[in-house]
């Protein structure tokens, strides 16, 4: 296998070995806390953003592969066509044609494979979590697992990644500063309103009545 091609056919065999990690039946709280592991850890945030760029260049790979068979379809199709060459040179070069056609079609599978598992994957991450916050809103309301309540196991929190969950708590965080800064400033509004009020009160008595 050609030495670019070989990452790909590992990445290949990691996700299905992934894949079958992620359908494998665990107990809850051993896959809550897994997935909460996985969405908070900055690591796995890191390893998510290098994944993505790996998936483009595998993607360029899958064109590539793609137009190679395309161009390989047409040497055949030309080699049929031209039916007055020597016997010898024709066999010879129809094999080589029938090589180079065998290994861009394992490449292209090995690509869309990799691709196509990949938004599997992704998908498949996306719906587990789905169960288990709803898994762990029923046990809340029927109090079965108080610890459970969203926020603490961190399960609400999850697909973020990490990094995104951090940036997520601060931008809460910074509502709540900037909401309790409205208040005050609407306190310091009527405050100040109040006070104008009272002054044009006191400025409309004339000075003997007063």
């Amino acid at each position: 296998m050609n030495l670019i091609y070989s990452p790909v056919f590992g990445l290949l065999v990691f996700e299905m070995a992934l894949f079958v990690a992620l359908i494998v039946p665990m107990p809850f709280r051993i896959k809550r806390g897994l997935f909460t592991f996985i969405s908070e850890n900055p690591l796995v945030a890191k390893l998510q953003y290098g994944m993505k760029i790996t998936f483009i260049f595998i993607l360029i790979l899958f064109v590539d592969s793609v137009n190679r068979v395309y161009r390989v379809q047409i040497e055949l199709h030309n080699a049929k066509q031209a039916g007055g060459v020597a016997v010898g040179v024709a066999g010879s070069e129809r094999m080589e044609v029938q090589a180079r056609k065998f290994y861009s079609q394992r490449n292209m599978y090995l690509c869309g494979f990799t691709l196509f598992l990949s938004l599997i994957l992704n998908r498949t991450y996306t719906m587990i979590l789905d169960v288990l916050r709803l898994e762990e809103e029923v046990k809340r309301l029927k109090g079965q697992d108080p610890k459970s309540a969203q926020g603490k196991s961190g399960l609400g929190e999850a697909g973020g990644a990490g990094e995104i969950a951090r940036l997520k708590r601060d931008l809460e965080k910074k509502d709540k500063d900037l909401q309790a800064m409205k208040n005050q400033s609407q306190g310091l509004s009527n405050e100040y309103n109040r006070l104008g009020d009272q002054v044009s009160a006191q400025d409309s008595i004339p000075k003997k009545d007063r």
